[in-house]
């Protein structure tokens, strides 16, 4: 069975395209952390500036939260393509798969 699945071309596609995104964003999360980690180290006054006069909020404290959003936002792409585009192509590898274990 796993010897027909690795052989489909399908497979290789699938294996491609998850490799390929999973990296793209797993290289924009290291950019973002690393880059607001820099930013804290090598510019503390534009970290400590505030957002407007008389807040406490900082653009420092305003870029951590966006953060956090954003990176559910990422989570949640990639859960819709991976339930989605990624499961599609999946079952569709193992029905083939099935059909010439038969």
């Amino acid at each position: 069975m796993y010897a027909h699945i690795r052989r489909n071309p399908r497979f290789q596609e699938l294996v491609a395209k998850r490799t390929r995104f999973a990296g793209i964003l797993a290289a924009i999360v290291l950019i973002m952390f690393y880059g607001f980690v820099l930013l804290v180290a090598f510019a503390p006054g534009l970290i400590g500036t505030r957002l407007f006069e008389g807040s406490n909020l900082t653009f420092g404290i305003a870029a951590g939260l966006f953060q956090f959003i954003f990176f559910w936002v990422l989570t949640f792409v990639y859960v819709r393509r991976a339930n989605g585009e990624f499961d599609d192509i999946n079952k569709e590898i193992v029905q083939a798969a099935w059909k010439e274990e038969k």
